[in-house]
């Protein structure tokens, strides 16, 4: 049986005494649940905020990005000793938003997995098709090749630390979310093709995520698919309320 994962991305949203504020009302909502593992992404100034405020809950903190390179003269980036030095234990990796507005490539996430992985942090590895790829009947081919090329070099072993979330460019803060067939479709795509790179081993083991438009009064039809291992949860992770009946799901 594979734990789900339940992760917020709250991006570019709350300060750190926001942050503060959520956790306190959070804490109490998910006390005692055990069903699935939950990780929080807040942006990075509220990282250190976070990870005091869930401390001895058992909820782990997690970067939007980092940057593939150990140091250097990169002004505004974060580099995974910096998470790690905060205690922080996963990294959201080629994000959509990173992709599209950030001109990351499926290059330079396999290089910041690669980076994660030197470093003990725990990748969460977002791969997903645009809307006009999947009307061209290309979304097996794009989830494919993203997936390949973002598991170039990795050993099996270090697969098997890797969280992925499909996470259908459409649906991303569109309102718009892939039914609960159409996502299960797609997370079984991945998962043959990470059989097929990794072995049969790893691609049973591994979590894979659904991201896009998740809401409370969505989330039990889509997590109940035998195929999604979790969500990554972005606007209604926002709200402790919400946030937590989808932990609950």
């Amino acid at each position: 049986m594979r734990k789900p994962v339940i992760a917020a991305n709250w991006k570019m949203y709350k300060t750190p005494a926001q942050a503060q504020e959520f956790v306190t009302a959070f804490l109490p909502l998910v006390a005692g649940q055990d069903r699935a593992e939950i990780v929080l992404c807040p942006s990075a100034t509220s990282l250190a905020t976070v990870v005091a405020a869930v401390g001895g809950s058992g909820i782990a903190v997690g970067g939007q990005n980092i940057h593939q390179a150990e140091e250097g003269a990169y002004t505004g980036e974060t580099s995974a000793q910096m998470l790690t030095a905060l205690k922080v234990s996963h990294v959201i990796i080629g994000h959509s938003e990173r992709r599209q507005y950030f001109c990351e490539t499926d290059e330079i996430v396999n290089q910041k997995v690669h980076t994660a992985l030197k470093h003990g942090l725990t990748p969460i590895l977002c791969i997903g098709e645009l809307l006009e790829e999947r009307e061209a009947g290309k979304t097996e081919e794009v989830l494919l090749k993203q997936a390949s090329i973002a598991l170039k070099g990795i050993s099996a072993e270090q697969a098997k630390q890797i969280v992925v979330a499909y996470e259908p460019v459409w649906a991303i803060g569109t309102g718009k979310t892939a039914t609960p067939e159409m996502a299960g479709e797609a997370h079984f795509m991945i998962r043959t093709e990470i059989a097929r790179l990794q072995g049969r081993e790893v691609a049973d083991a591994i979590r894979i995520l659904y991201g896009g438009s998740v809401k409370p009064d969505n989330a039990a039809s889509l997590l109940n698919q035998p195929e999604i291992d979790g969500a990554l949860v972005g606007g209604a992770s926002l709200v402790a309320e919400s946030f937590a009946k989808i932990v609950k799901f």
